[in-house]
């Protein structure tokens, strides 16, 4: 059964789609099945894996009303072995179909139920908003990865995500949680990234990952050649850095197992 984690942020330009594109390459390189459900209508997350987001095989806005199967709108990255539920435009027009619907929050749940038991992570890149979209990707989900840099309005923006949290929790899926904090594009060299990291820990304590990823221009390239920087360029520091964030995911998902 797969955990199934919204990769989110209120606030733009934090590493949401590079997050969920390397993380789900670095978890497939460790023998984990993945899915990446590209929410965002902007559809980097397609196009950051070489898919193109005007052509997917069936659109997930279809999906999502109702008009088309999962399982025929999932593309496969062969070279990577990612299973991608691609996004782009026509995401708009599911976001405003979506409104007059009933139950309209649910939608990406009752979609992810018909293939969940096909993977082991199942990831979901939001887009940079608290809209109908952003909610149906936090119903449907265990938990919530929250990519951010360590800047002051960060930490506002951090704030009204947990509050967001809260209420999703509260109304609509009660095992919703932050499932960590990752910091990104992480120069601990800057006195404000560590003031901020210390306040992570001293607010969020273990929430917040040891792995932070740091600034790092063939991470930043990696995108334009449609590639995870796990194939554009494994020794680089992004995609080692990465490496660990799944080492750290699955390492804590099996204490949790042996916990229970």
């Amino acid at each position: 059964m797969a955990k199934v984690l919204a990769v989110a942020n209120q606030k733009g330009g934090v590493g949401k789609t590079t997050t969920s594109v390397n993380l789900a390459a670095s978890l497939v390189s460790v023998k984990r099945k993945v899915l990446l459900i590209d929410m965002d209508a902007q559809g980097n997350a397609t196009t950051g894996l070489g898919l193109d987001k005007h052509k997917p095989a069936e659109a997930l806005s279809s999906v999502l009303l109702g008009k088309a199967n999962i399982k025929d709108a999932i593309q496969t990255v062969s070279d990577i072995d990612i299973d991608v539920l691609g996004g782009g435009p026509d995401l708009t027009i599911a976001e405003i179909s979506l409104m007059s619907e009933e139950r309209r929050e649910f939608r990406l749940r009752s979609v992810i139920d018909a293939v969940r038991e096909k993977y082991d992570y199942i990831l979901i890149d939001c887009p940079p908003s608290l809209n109908i979209l952003t909610v149906n990707a936090l119903v449907a989900s265990d938990g919530v990865l929250v990519p951010m840099q360590c800047e002051y309005y960060a930490l506002e923006g951090l704030s009204a995500l947990i509050g967001s949290i809260n209420t999703i929790r509260n109304n609509a899926n009660d095992s919703l949680e932050v499932e960590g904090i990752l910091r990104t594009m992480f120069d601990p060299r800057n006195n404000l990234a560590r003031d901020v990291s210390q306040q992570l820990d001293q607010h969020f304590g273990d929430k917040v990952y040891s792995t932070a990823i740091p600034r790092n221009v063939r991470l930043a390239e990696a995108p334009s050649h449609g590639l995870p920087v796990l194939i554009y360029d494994k020794r680089s520091s992004g995609a080692l850095a990465y490496l660990a964030l799944a080492a750290e995911i699955i390492r804590k998902e099996s204490s949790r197992a042996a916990a229970a």
